[in-house]
């Protein structure tokens, strides 16, 4: 294994523009990490035309289907009755692999580590059940599963990548909505994509995870959205929840030393 930092930080830069809902990524990410079928959720979710719901310790990609009232523009439309006057947007969610990742601040056994390309992975035989990193994502990624015990996510294909391999969700893409390499060239990439729906008359497209200003620093699997963040289930201004932990625990240490301070001079002054 290299050394962390020895290589260019690898990535996923999502266009949803394109993203036909194929799920082809789904498929090829269960295939080849060896992802069994949701344990607890029902065949059919009955709320649209995504049965998959959203990411979990067994559906470590997710295209999201979201439906929504299109603007009527008195054209003809195509496709069944109920159907006319909805806009699809489509997008295939999957672990940020943030560069201040809070689930490896809190993993008490190193089971989730950071490798030589800057991602971020969970080593099943080390990882103890204890179950802290799944409220510490800000993006509710990681997740317990519920007949092992342990954490599962996204691992960016890390045994791919060691192979000089792109992942299997970009290899599947048909439309190449999914884009692996270096993060600084899909972040060029991607300025240029926005730019380039802004003047075909998008206004509305934007990127989403992009910045390394942002409250996480970045994400290594960022995206291009057509509406808001939350209409696909993100987060507006997503923070590293452990941000604050080295001043709680300085605030701790300051207050203990006082309680200390004052029991030693209670004590001395009992004696006299």
């Amino acid at each position: 294994m290299a050394e962390y930092g020895t290589q260019p930080r690898m990535g996923f830069f999502t266009d949803t523009s394109v993203c036909i809902g194929c799920k082809a990524c789904e498929v090829a990410c269960k295939e080849w990490n060896g992802v069994p079928e949701a344990e607890s959720a029902p065949d059919l979710l009955g709320l649209s035309y995504d049965n998959t719901g959203d990411l979990g310790s067994n559906t470590w990609r997710h295209v999201a289907f979201i439906e929504q009232p299109a603007v009527d523009l008195g054209m003809p439309t195509v496709g069944a009755p109920e159907e006319a006057g909805v806009r699809w947007l489509m997008s295939s969610d999957v672990c940020k692999h943030c560069t201040h990742a809070a689930c490896l601040d809190v993993c008490p056994t190193g089971a989730l580590f950071r490798t030589e390309f800057d991602t971020v992975v969970v080593q099943q035989d080390i990882c103890n059940g204890c179950g802290y990193c799944v409220p510490a994502c800000p993006y509710g990624v990681i997740e317990k599963r519920e007949s092992d015990g342990r954490a599962f996510k996204c691992t960016l294909c890390y045994d791919r990548l060691g192979a000089g391999m792109e992942p299997a969700c970009a290899k599947a893409c048909p439309t190449d909505s999914i884009q692996f390499g270096e993060l600084d060239e899909l972040r060029e990439r991607a300025a240029a994509r926005v730019s380039a729906l802004h003047e075909d008359g998008v206004p509305e497209a934007r990127l989403y995870g992009h910045d390394p200003e942002d409250g996480v620093g970045g994400d290594g699997a960022f995206f291009l959205l057509l509406d808001e963040p939350e209409v696909y289930g993100f987060p507006p201004d997503p923070v590293v929840t452990t941000r604050d932990l080295p001043r709680m625990w300085k605030r701790a240490a300051t207050t203990a030393a006082g309680v200390a301070a004052a029991l030693v001079v209670s004590f001395l002054g009992r004696r006299r």
